[in-house]
């Protein structure tokens, strides 16, 4: 039993660990990638959410990046576009310190 909770207590504490670090890597290295122009990127997010065939014709690397963020910033079920759209500038706004 002693070697059970002793697995459990390590592996609970390798996933805080991961998660943390994932949230860390967000704020302080992937977010401020968006700070150049974070309105290009917002508005491609919701024509990749909206649109069945986003970006065509078009190049292709904004619209890769701009998927990251969906990636690091995911709509929440049930949410509304217009509010994870006002969520992920919220979120962008704090990562670079500006407001758009």
């Amino acid at each position: 039993m002693k070697r059970i909770v002793i697995v459990f207590a390590l592996t609970a504490a390798s996933m805080l660990f991961i998660f943390n670090s994932a949230d860390w890597y967000a704020k302080n290295s992937a977010l401020p990638r968006y700070c150049a122009n974070p309105q290009q990127s917002v508005e491609i997010v919701r024509e990749i959410l909206t649109s069945d065939t986003p970006g065509e014709g078009k190049e292709r690397r904004p619209y890769i990046v701009a998927a990251k963020l969906i990636f690091l910033v995911p709509q929440e079920q049930g949410e509304t576009m217009q509010a994870y759209m006002t969520r992920l500038r919220h979120r962008i706004s704090q990562s670079c310190g500006v407001t758009f």
